[in-house]
């Protein structure tokens, strides 16, 4: 079973997103800030995390950048989730090292299609 780490602030969106990703199998653990988020991938070590941008203490981007320079966790993962749709904020996300980028509202179809996409080019140890 892949492990998610969903990084988001907004209690509902945390909570949709849990119960949509346990009923398609998937173990989530959750954050609600970047910086509990970095400590929670380093304890967790999960196989993707979806980061949401605009968070309190640490936004996502700063979260991204720091979680790729940690070698035990930089490998995994990250998928953007933000209500800015811009190109600019897209750009910015792959530049900060997100490996890709969903926005809000959430199509949940299209996220599962991205995670297990990632999931299947980076299968964890214990699959491979």
């Amino acid at each position: 079973m892949s492990k998610i780490l969903v990084v988001e602030d907004s209690p509902m969106i945390q909570e949709i997103l849990i119960e949509r990703l346990r009923f398609r199998d998937f173990e989530v653990v959750a954050a609600d800030d970047g910086q509990s988020g970095i400590e929670m991938a380093q304890r967790e070590q999960p196989d993707l995390i979806l980061m949401d941008i605009s968070l309190p203490i640490m936004d996502g981007w700063e979260a991204t950048a720091k979680i790729r320079q940690i070698d035990s966790i930089k490998h995994i993962p990250i998928i953007a989730l933000t209500a800015h749709a811009l190109v600019e904020d897209r750009n910015k996300s792959l530049e900060i090292g997100c490996d890709d980028f969903e926005t809000k509202p959430i199509n949940f179809a299209q996220l599962v299609a991205k995670i297990n996409k990632f999931l299947k080019e980076n299968p964890s140890e214990s699959d491979a």
